[in-house]
């Protein structure tokens, strides 16, 4: 019998537009668990033109009946959280009791920000492009075992040592580095025991409330954060995130076995995007991408930075159902695309003349890809506001038939607009979630 659960993670670079995917399947589940990443992943989801922006805060909060769990495996910076759950209570949302974070999460402090910040602006330093929010140094702390987590900001002695400890270190480094100002343990002390107490309610056992829910018959969602492309492991390092954004991800930063994931879902736009530094072998650089970065709204919802677009990638959303194990494709912002006569797609690269469908290991073999192109019929009208897949225009159809057959997994949905009721379910997966969320 198949679990009842699913992995929803981006197939591409991520802002694949997973929040409304997630916000849109939570009213199926009984919990929604973030598994990696910290507050520099933004989800966006519009419900009846009501915008709500979540970095931290699993979607499944905007559902009264789903019970939230940020797992082990996100970096927790406790002033962001805060401050998210404060603008969620101005917008009516009251996570009070239905909200957990894992007592086994790591913790973000002000040094983590201070060196991270340094050592990107710092001269002769490659850019990797990250958004200076300290996660890579949190993560690196972790796996140096040095960490703070979570359970600790509990104890105001350990909390009180650890960070005198930490800002000595990291003040000597940083100072020596790169020449910055040092933090003053005493006052982050205080800041961050005050903090504590306002976290303390929403601590537990996250691991141990998953694993009962899955033993009561509920459903799990596993919500991912970035995307596949930035897996620390998988995607085009070292231009990546500091954490685990494929589905295997899931079973560590949430504390669930392997044998407990029912599937795995895919979200990827009908184009491509990318924030930052790196390689992106099919970014469009004529006026087109200016076209789809205003229709699309291509915007950071954490920096407000514009994202690179490129044509879609079908070799790197091969690569992505492969490493992944997807079953299904979601497809958001179809209607981007609905001005566009022709549409070019990447069938295959071209690296040192030789064509391949293989997305190479290295930085300077990504650089080199020249992307083959095909072109596919555009549908010159509106798909926004769509239902059914048989009202989408003829080409657009069979746009998303060819991605279908390319990619190697299901299309199970289709995004036609940012609100959470332009969405188009199609029938074996609605089949399919129906049976997940069966009691």
């Amino acid at each position: 019998m198949r679990a009842k659960t699913a992995i929803v993670l981006g197939a591409q670079w991520g802002d694949e537009g997973k929040g409304k995917i997630v916000d849109v399947l939570s009213g199926r589940f009984s919990v929604v668990a973030r598994y990696a990443g910290g507050h520099n992943a933004g989800h966006t989801v519009i419900i009846s033109g009501k915008k709500f922006v979540l970095q931290l805060v699993p979607c499944g909060v905007l559902r009264p009946d789903c019970r939230a769990v940020i797992g082990n495996g996100v970096v927790l910076d406790p002033m962001a959280f805060l401050r998210e759950i404060d603008r969620l209570k101005d917008l009516g949302v009251d996570v009070a009791g239905q909200l957990f974070i894992s007592d086994r999460a790591h913790v973000i402090l002000p040094y983590h920000r201070m060196i991270e910040l340094a050592a990107e602006n710092a001269p002769g330093r490659m850019k990797i492009g990250t958004t200076s929010r300290g996660i890579g140094p949190a993560y690196e702390d972790k796996m140096k075992r040095s960490g703070l987590r979570v359970i600790d900001l509990l104890n105001p002695a350990i909390l009180r040592t650890h960070i005198h400890n930490a800002c000595h270190e990291k003040n000597t480094i940083a100072h020596a580095l790169f020449g910055t100002d040092p933090l003053d343990p005493n006052k982050m002390y205080e800041e961050y025991a005050g903090a504590a107490e306002r976290i303390a309610p929403f601590i537990a056992d996250t691991s141990r409330i998953l694993n009962q829910a899955l033993r009561d018959g509920q459903s799990i969602m596993f919500e991912g954060a970035q995307g596949t492309m930035l897996d620390i492991d998988h995607g085009t390092y070292p231009f990546v995130t500091s954490s685990s954004a494929t589905a295997g991800g899931a079973v560590i930063g949430t504390g669930v076995g392997p044998t407990a994931i029912g599937t795995v879902i895919g979200v990827t736009k009908a184009y491509v995007t990318r924030v930052g530094e790196g390689p992106l072998p099919t970014e469009i650089h004529s006026e087109q991408g200016e076209l789809l970065r205003i229709r699309g709204q291509e915007y950071g919802a954490v920096t407000g930075r514009p994202r690179r677009c490129g044509w879609l990638d079908l070799p790197l959303l091969r690569y992505s159902t492969e490493i992944n194990g997807t079953e299904w494709l979601v497809v958001t912002k179809l209607d981007v695309l609905d001005a566009l006569k022709e549409i070019p797609v990447c069938a295959a690269y071209k690296i040192d003349g030789k064509t391949t469908d293989s997305i190479p290991a290295d930085v300077r073999g990504l650089e080199s890809i020249l992307p083959v192109l095909t072109t596919l019929k555009g549908w010159s009208e509106p798909t926004e506001n769509v239902r059914t897949f048989e009202g989408l225009p003829a080409a657009a159809k069979d746009y998303l038939k060819f991605l279908e057959t390319e990619s190697g997994a299901k299309i199970g949905m289709i995004s036609t607009g940012p609100d959470r009721d332009q969405t188009i379910l199609l029938p074996e997966f609605a089949a399919t979630l129906d049976a997940m969320a069966q009691k």
